[in-house]
């Protein structure tokens, strides 16, 4: 486009000079001819007023003279027959109005007027005229700089015309340049076709090449979504098989968000060799169809819910909220006696209840629900038993005084980032992940995410945890120079002036906020993904980035997540756990990092415990890796 506009200016400048020099030269040959002329004219009418003076020198002399002082000359002279001068008169040459230069450039080349002078029949001589030509150079710039001026104007228009066009056809180039940004950054995105006919068929091309990948694309999460079924899912129910449910467990009860306590369910097909001999393994795998049907509802209609079968005859359910485990058991023996006709067809299901604290390991969970299933095992058809166990590490306190607690604390900078390094395959750090810790009382130990967090969504103060976080984290960055990223609670994005207020913290340290990371959970895409993208668009022009953390197979279902505006994501624990010793696995793992990578995203590992399975991320070429290991590797000597 500089090529062209450049071409249009230098044939409009010159087209303008030549117009210019054109119209000048044309002036100055007319304005020779009328000089020409006028001294012939001059010089015949001065011969014929000399020819009646009967040939007397003196009154010749003085007619000559006084015809000079009346006329605009440079010279006139008077020969004799015999070619002597008799009498001259010459004036300083005038240079007018016209500059020296335009004078040199267009010189008036006029030959002066010669007439016969005589006596009767006697000739007395020639008279030579040649008139001032000062005056004609002056007429002549003027003429000049009327049409320079003119020609001026036309060329302004000419060049507002042409920048009309260019700029006509700049607009498709420019779209069509952004479009091919955006697919570089893994965004499809389609332009308006141009009204240009070449550039029409330029962007119809670029569209449908948007719209092919944008298909492929879809196409590749289609296939992640088989690969996950057939990695993770039990063939017969579909739900979770058993590892998968164990990491997924162990990864819900490990996060900082969440709630305090959480409900967990056993189902058991009692007797199940028996079953199999009495009604056959198809009828015996139709119950459990059943039964996974009514399981497998939860997680479809909750989010955060997980469902799986642990073996042949045992199903699980985790409930990420407090005080519905034992009304979710009965619902789910209400539903099932009515489907499986419990007593009258000797099917004995055992359903065991337990709601407990979510700071409790995951064995414990197990324990208490096997010693409770083993009570609704001694009872017939479907049977419920239920057990609430007293949470020691969480005070009975209202909601009044937790939020006053974090408040205080808050106030009072009683708060600390706990850092985890991130490392890529030569054992560098990437970023420091760091998580927010409280001191609630002032004497009190500084309590991690998890024990706090559902605290502080329950009282609305989410959004000002993940600020003074944020402020943290600049600080430590300001002083190291070292990046971190801070997690953001996904229901802060819905506080009201909370992506201002953060842009606003961000904006005031530019250099720290260069080395600065944003993340949120993957349910932030899932349920908030318009927020998400404007929490982008805001603070990724500042350099910071932005990230999804505890990711899974969830993120092929994402809509639009190639217009989320992302840097980089962090595969959860329960997606990596095992990779090594589970060929699937890997091969599901590995088709996520391709398809997330074809959106020009990084892919971390989080929560990686082995060295084999850290091992094999690096082999399917993940770009990083947290957890255990990979700070049990940063802190060797």
């Amino acid at each position: 486009m500089r090529q062209v506009a450049v071409l249009l200016l230098a044939v409009l400048l010159l087209a303008l000079m030549a117009s210019v020099a054109v119209s000048a030269s044309s002036v100055r040959e007319v304005l020779q001819t009328q000089l020409q002329l006028k001294n012939e004219d001059n010089a015949g009418a001065l011969a014929l007023a000399l020819s009646q003076q009967q040939g007397d020198e003196s009154l010749m002399s003085l007619l000559i003279s006084a015809q000079f002082d009346t006329g605009a000359y440079q010279s006139l002279r008077w020969k004799r027959a015999d070619g002597t001068v008799a009498f001259e008169k010459t004036a300083r040459g005038s240079q007018g109005g016209a500059p020296a230069w335009f004078i040199a450039w267009l010189p008036l080349d006029v030959h002066p007027g010669v007439a016969q002078v005589s006596d009767g029949w006697k000739a007395l001589g020639s008279v030579e005229v040649r008139s001032q030509s000062a005056y004609a150079h002056e007429t002549l710039w003027q003429s000049f700089l009327r049409i320079a001026a003119w020609l001026a104007g036309v060329g302004v228009v000419a060049a507002g015309l042409a920048a009309l066009g260019l700029r006509r056809i700049r607009e498709p180039l420019d779209a069509a340049v952004q479009q091919a940004n955006a697919l570089v950054q893994g965004q499809f995105m389609t332009i308006e076709e141009a009204r240009v006919p070449e550039l029409a068929r330029l962007t119809g091309a670029l569209n449908t090449m948007v719209a092919k990948v944008r298909s492929l694309f879809e196409a590749q999460a289609e296939q992640l979504q088989v690969l996950q079924r057939q990695a993770y899912c039990d063939g017969l129910t579909g739900l979770t098989v058993r590892k998968q449910f164990l990491a997924e467990f162990e990864s819900a009860l490990n996060r900082d968000d969440g709630p305090v306590r959480g409900g967990f369910i056993l189902l058991r097909l009692c007797s199940l060799a028996e079953l199999n001999q009495r009604q056959g393994h198809q009828q015996v795998d139709q119950l459990i169809q059943a039964i996974a049907r009514a399981v497998k509802a939860y997680p479809d209609r909750v989010r955060g819910c997980l469902a799986g079968r642990l073996n042949g005859a045992d199903l699980a359910l985790w409930l990420p909220a407090p005080d519905v485990a034992e009304d979710t058991a009965q619902a789910l023996a209400e539903a099932l006696r009515s489907g499986l006709h419990g007593g009258e067809g000797g099917v004995h299901l055992a359903v065991a209840a337990v709601d407990m604290g979510r700071s409790r390991p995951m064995s414990q969970w197990f324990a208490e629900a096997d010693a409770v299933l083993a009570r609704a095992e001694q009872g017939t058809g479907v049977c419920v038993a239920f057990q609430r166990v007293a949470d020691e590490d969480q005070p009975a306190q209202g909601e009044r005084v937790w939020r006053q607690q974090i408040s205080d604390c808050l106030d009072a900078g009683r708060a600390r980032l706990q850092p985890f390094p991130v490392m890529d395959r030569q054992g560098l750090l990437l970023h420091w992940e760091c998580p927010l810790q409280l001191q609630l009382l002032p004497q009190g130990e500084f309590l991690q995410a998890a024990r706090w967090l559902p605290l502080a969504l329950r009282s609305k103060l989410s959004a000002e945890t993940d600020l003074r976080a944020v402020q943290l984290a600049l600080t430590a960055i300001a002083e190291d120079g070292q990046p971190r990223c801070v997690n953001l609670a996904p229901a802060s994005l819905q506080e009201g002036g909370f992506v201002a207020r953060l842009r606003e913290l961000v904006f005031q340290s530019p250099q720290s906020a260069r080395r600065l990371g944003l993340e949120l959970g993957e349910s932030a895409a899932q349920l908030h993904f318009e927020l998400l993208h404007e929490l982008g668009r805001q603070i990724r022009p500042l350099g910071v980035a932005l990230g999804l953390e505890h990711a899974g197979a969830g993120l092929a279902q994402v809509d639009r997540l190639y217009q989320a505006g992302l840097d980089y994501v962090k595969l959860d624990a329960a997606v990596v756990s095992g990779i090594s010793g589970d060929a699937s696995r890997a091969a599901f793992v590995r088709g996520l990092v391709i398809m997330l990578r074809s959106l020009a995203l990084k892919v971390y590992a989080e929560g990686v415990n082995d060295g084999l399975d850290a091992q094999a991320l690096w082999d399917i070429e993940i770009d990083g890796i947290t957890g255990p290991w990979a700070t049990g590797q940063m802190i060797k000597p």
